[in-house]
């Protein structure tokens, strides 16, 4: 039955309420969580359904630790001893289950459950009608039916990761049947069956005990969980618990920060805002899982970009490199030309501030604000020439790439303004047309080429995302899928044993 406490890991290590349509209310913490991440109802069933044959083989064979010894007297057969030995569970059947969290805690429990063990069984007995010691012993097979398994499990945070507890425990056999095999079984079948009851006794105890070893194994394990998660050589994911976990009559909602943080232990400015704590809302009601950023989460990541100086590059190769030379520009800035005629050029790009994304229901907009200072390459000396502002608004798209929210933008308007000239004043609007082009096919693919890859969903290894559907909403991003486990990947890679 260590099955069912895999089952929580499992919840908790997918870092992730039901009404009519998976909707909650937002948390409690408004500053610190800018993730929310339910499982649902269909989500537990799949986690438990998936788990219940994994974890069965992990405790098998399962052996009782007690020798269960009897001893009687028998009319004209004297004292007879008899000992039940080396018990061992080799097959556990469990015919239906269910998790149900709740206020107090999350049930979980497994009933009509059979299992199959395997004894030793000896016996001896001496009487005065006989001087010498008769013995006689044997195998045995037992079957145990009707068995149910309860527990009931707290969660709460820890110092930014889950501590679980074990509110209660319990396990409960209704019928055990035994068969005797080897020696004279038929004779002795009556006074074995004598121990029925100390073997269900014997069972329950070992199942619950196996049990609470394994939530202890399981709270130090969560405990231990990382709560950073690598994105890249410069930024990790902030996925420390900031609240307990939200039960309801059907699904478990975690907070997390959800912000990403310099690998660098630095401080980074604040360019993003703190808005309303995100919930998690999926139309379709069968989804197993919700996973709601704020967009801040996605301003967090502009900002420590920005600030590691990220946001900066030299443009010395373009699709149409006749505009890297001032040949190219003869018409366009007539005085660069007349200055430095036939002269290899770059574009120095930076970003003034951060780019700001705004989320609604209709689209994601981002307003970039960028410096273009325009180099001439004379004799191998870069001479700054002129820097021009841009203000770029452009809408993006986000899509799923495996079990990373990737996306793209694209440009859909162009500012510009000259913010200082070494040769005079320059014809914005003849410039307009080049630094929409170069945008266009420069700064653009450059900047797809990294969101493309997208940044990691807090999903455990092993587990993917399915049939997943994107919504958006005032201010933040939701992901709701279905979760596929791959068989290749053994749960004990986990850190969990049972043995």
């Amino acid at each position: 039955m260590a099955h069912l406490t895999f089952l929580f890991f499992l919840i908790s290590t997918l870092f992730l309420s039901s009404q009519a349509k998976l909707h909650l209310q937002p948390s409690r913490n408004q500053e610190e969580s800018f993730t929310s991440i339910l499982v649902s109802q269909q989500g537990l069933d799949f986690i438990k359904d998936l788990l219940i044959n994994k974890a069965i083989s992990s405790i098998i064979p399962l052996q009782l630790p007690a020798t269960i010894e009897k001893s009687a007297r028998i009319p004209f057969l004297g004292n007879v001893h008899m000992v039940i030995s080396n018990v061992t569970i080799y097959k556990i059947d469990v015919l239906s289950s269910f998790v149900k969290p709740g206020n107090t805690g999350i049930a979980i429990v497994a009933s009509g459950t059979t299992c199959n063990l395997t004894m030793n069984w000896h016996y001896s007995y001496s009487s005065w009608l006989v001087p010498i010691e008769i013995s006689d012993g044997g195998r045995a097979s037992v079957q145990v039916e009707g068995m149910e398994v309860g527990l009931t499990l707290g969660l709460e945070k820890h110092e930014g990761t889950l501590k679980l507890s074990l509110m209660d425990c319990g396990c409960y056999v209704e019928e055990i049947t035994i068969k005797l095999d080897g020696g004279v079984s038929w004779l002795y079948q009556g006074m074995i069956n004598a121990f029925e009851e100390q073997i269900g006794s014997a069972v329950e105890n070992a199942i619950t005990n196996k049990l609470k070893d394994g939530i202890l194994k399981l709270d130090s394990f969560l405990q231990s969980l990382p709560k950073e998660i690598p994105v890249d050589d410069n930024a990790s994911l902030n996925v420390s618990f900031v609240e307990n976990p939200l039960l309801s009559s059907s699904s478990i909602e975690f907070d997390i920060n959800g912000l990403f943080t310099a690998k660098e232990k630095v401080q980074i400015p604040k360019h993003y805002r703190q808005t309303w704590q995100p919930s998690v809302f999926c139309s379709d009601q069968s989804k197993m899982l919700g996973i709601s950023l704020d967009e801040a989460v996605f301003n967090s990541a502009s900002a420590l970009y920005y600030d590691a100086e990220f946001m900066e590059w030299i443009v010395d190769k373009v699709p149409d490199q006749a505009l890297l030379n001032t040949a190219g520009w003869r018409f366009i800035i007539p005085q660069l030309y007349k200055k430095y005629p036939n002269d290899d050029m770059n574009l120095n790009v930076s970003l003034s501030s951060p780019p700001l994304i705004r989320i609604s229901e209709h689209n994601i907009g981002a307003t970039v604000y960028a410096d273009v200072i325009i180099d001439v390459v004379e004799a191998g000396q870069v001479i700054p020439v002129a820097c021009i502002s841009l203000e770029i608004r452009g809408s993006g798209s986000v899509k799923i790439v495996g079990n990373n929210l990737g996306g793209s933008v694209k440009m859909d308007d162009l500012a510009m303004s000259l913010k200082w000239s070494q040769i005079g004043n320059l014809r914005m609007y003849l410039i307009q047309p080049v630094m929409w082009t170069l945008v266009q096919t420069v700064v653009i693919p450059y900047a797809n080429s990294y969101l493309g890859k997208g940044f990691p969903l807090p999903i455990i290894h092993g587990f993917t995302l399915q049939n997943a559907e994107i919504t958006l909403s005032s201010s933040k991003v939701t992901v709701c899928s279905d979760v596929a486990y791959s068989e290749s990947h053994n749960l004990n890679q986990l850190g969990i044993s049972f043995e």
